[in-house]
């Protein structure tokens, strides 16, 4: 009998349905508290423990009820909170930050799921105290209750302190280097070697086309292509690069050689398609959604400078870690030196472009902007190797034209060309 195995792209999808789900870790923590009532409650009748002092029935059940209450309190107050504040922040910075980082925010889940477990277990201990009081059970409960008042204490601050812009493009500036790491493992030492062109491979034997639902491409098994061209000893070519939009019947991958005898489905299962593009595989996505913030914060309907320089510090932090790294040459080889796959992936000026483009064409005119974006393009021109330099300097020229054309003041020129990591209010050079 043939075993039943899920392919890779719904393993991929199941796993990051479960990072950016916020429901499944308080589902969790309900299945526990229904095995942990019927444990406990067993226990509780073999060892026969109560309090030095004793409780009637009528008392414990008014002591159980106020912590339900208070529980059933708190969650209310935590979901309506948190939707409120996910819309102002969604409206103010970017609606992508919901699924980047609020739902996949562990502290919020890990909370909630207290929540929903101190009340589940107050409701099953109130249940089982009808004709004798439980103590264990009962000392549970209220333990539970004081945790949940301390948790929710707790998320107040935690809530008000993450949906500020700067923890935000903070966090996606952590998840972006994370991708980074990732998907550029080797970092640039000695004298750096610009990647060679890819070789020209003609007229594909066969194309395979995409099936199923249009959507995003969000992640590629690198090492199913590369693990099937070897087996064949042909070459696979992946047409789009991950974040694409690919609709139905259009090419999905390029066969060449012996290539062709690969089945359909093995390489289509290879490709996850979503509705919205993730993080995990995207290493352009934490830049897209940081100048997103930017140039909201610099339209004229929220007017934020001071927001659109907090990205761009984390914008600086991301190009100094790309620049440092070996960027695909996008010709993945077999032990021999022979082309196996061709994946695309982002070049320097890709990241430099997308970083650097739309901030400085809706922001040029603020001297924070303007300052701040001198002050890194400047700074990566010194910490990154020679062959990074070209498409900084192409960005340098590029604001300073920008400038020209505003026809500021010669003192505000001035101002606006002189490089500040803080916008303006720092040392001025």
């Amino acid at each position: 009998m043939r075993r039943l195995r899920m392919s890779w792209n719904s393993v991929y999808a199941l796993r990051s349905y479960a990072r950016s789900s916020l429901w499944m870790v308080p589902l969790g923590a309900y299945l526990a508290s229904v095995v942990g009532i019927r444990f406990l409650s067993w226990l509780d009748d073999r060892l026969g423990w109560s309090w030095d002092w004793v409780l009637d029935v009528p008392t414990a059940q008014t002591g159980l009820h106020g912590v339900t209450t208070a529980t059933l309190s708190f969650i209310v107050f935590t979901f309506s909170s948190l939707l409120v504040a996910i819309q102002v922040a969604s409206a103010q910075l970017t609606p992508r930050i919901i699924a980047t980082t609020l739902l996949r925010d562990n502290t919020i889940r890990l909370i909630v799921a207290l929540f929903v477990l101190t009340l589940a277990f107050n409701l099953g201990a109130m249940a089982r105290t009808q004709d004798h009081v439980p103590y264990l059970l009962l000392t549970i409960s209220f333990v539970l209750g004081g945790l949940s008042l301390a948790a929710f204490l707790y998320l107040i601050d935690y809530a008000a302190r993450l949906l500020r812009p700067v923890s935000i493009v903070w966090r996606i500036g952590e998840q972006g280097l994370t991708v980074i790491e990732g998907v550029y493992p080797g970092k640039i030492k000695g004298t750096h070697a610009p990647s060679p062109p890819r070789p020209a491979m003609g007229k594909p034997d066969r194309i395979i086309v995409h099936r199923g639902k249009s959507g995003i491409v969000l992640a590629v098994d690198l090492d199913t292509l590369r693990r099937e061209a070897d087996r064949t000893d042909g070459v696979v070519e992946f047409v789009h690069q991950v974040g694409d939009f690919i609709t139905v019947d259009e090419p999905l991958f390029l066969l060449y050689g012996k290539a062709t005898s690969i089945e359909d489905s093995a390489l289509r299962a290879a490709v996850a398609v979503g509705a919205e593009r993730t993080i995990e595989q995207d290493a352009t996505f934490a830049f897209r959604v940081i100048v997103d913030i930017a140039v909201k914060a610099l339209s004229q309907a929220i007017n934020d400078p001071t927001t659109a320089v907090l990205a761009i510090d984390q914008l600086h932090r991301l190009l100094r870690a790309v620049g440092r790294r070996h960027l695909h040459d996008d010709v993945l080889r077999d032990s021999q030196g022979r082309p196996r796959a061709i994946f695309r992936t982002p070049n320097w000026n890709d990241f430099v472009q997308l970083a650097c483009r739309e901030i400085r064409l809706y922001g040029a005119a603020n001297f924070q902007v303007a300052r701040r974006l001198r002050a890194m393009i400047e700074n990566l021109l010194r910490v990154l190797p020679d062959t990074r330099h070209a498409a900084l300097r192409e960005e340098l020229v590029l604001l300073d034209q920008t400038l020209d054309r505003l026809n500021l003041l010669p003192p505000d020129l001035v101002v606006a060309r002189t490089p500040d990591l803080q916008g303006l209010g720092g040392a001025s050079r």
